[in-house]
């Protein structure tokens, strides 16, 4: 199986497998925009994608995270999901959106394709907040599994927006063997409206979920380019550098594609 990874920008990847090529969750604005995030929040955009929506060609599906924030689904980004054949997302995105099929928790679905053979995809639970109260505001939020025949190493992960809850436990204990988990990061929180609280991963909680899931390499993303974004990014690195897992953390460089295997 050949797997290639292209971080475009965010939380926005272009994963492919053998030719079959899917998207998480599309950010494709250009840097300079602000954004409303409800409730009070709002942020400014810091950089642009990688790649424009032209360059990024077919597109086979794409994984929403959740579309309630336009740091996982901006302005083109909505756009150019129309033109993509297949949108897995949240129950509730499905219902804001035409032609999202939205997955429960623990919900699988077959994904039908000659190139990835047996290929299945898993929504996880993902928790948007450090403060539990917060989780209706927040929005519900997915993380995914994808499995496919012949995996050497185990499942690929993909957090979605999430922090260390008991949900992170209980992947672990669904899903022993995971090969790759790209983990959502960047401690992102608004300290004006809610003081200390996030609404990502930082570095030393994104360690501890490591440890919990025990992937055999995490790759980082979701950790810069916005105003919200608390946690800076030579600072996680240095954090990363300094802990006994450094070894199989994978820093990725935006816009270049990454063979994986």
């Amino acid at each position: 199986m050949q797997v290639r990874v292209t971080h475009i920008d965010t939380a926005c990847i272009l994963l492919e497998l053998n030719g079959y090529r899917i998207l998480t969750d599309p950010v494709l604005d250009p840097a300079g925009s602000f954004y409303h995030f409800g409730w009070g929040t709002f942020s400014k955009k810091l950089k642009s994608p990688a790649m424009q929506p032209r360059d990024l060609g077919r597109v086979d599906l794409v994984l929403l995270s959740h579309d309630q924030h336009e740091d996982n689904l901006d302005h083109a980004g909505r756009e150019f999901i129309k033109t993509v054949p297949r949108v897995l997302s949240t129950r509730p995105a499905a219902r804001r959106i035409k032609g999202i099929e939205g997955l429960d928790d623990w919900q699988s679905v077959a994904v039908e394709t000659p190139q990835v053979p047996g290929f299945r995809i898993t929504a996880v639970p993902a928790q948007h907040t450090s403060l539990r109260i917060l989780n209706p505001i927040a929005g519900k939020v997915i993380g995914f599994i994808l499995e496919w025949q012949g995996q050497k190493n185990g499942a690929y992960y993909i957090s979605g927006d999430t922090v260390l809850f008991k949900g992170i436990h209980q992947i672990a204990q669904k899903f022993p063997a995971i090969d790759t988990a790209f983990f959502h990061t960047g401690r992102a929180g608004f300290p004006y409206l809610t003081a200390n609280t996030y609404y990502t991963f930082h570095a030393k909680e994104a360690l501890k979920a490591f440890r919990v899931l025990k992937p055999r390499r995490m790759i980082p993303v979701h950790y810069d380019g916005w105003w919200h974004f608390r946690e800076k990014t030579d600072q996680a690195q240095s954090i990363y550098a300094a802990c006994d897992e450094s070894k199989k953390i994978l820093w990725i460089e935006r816009g270049k594609a990454t063979d994986l295997e």
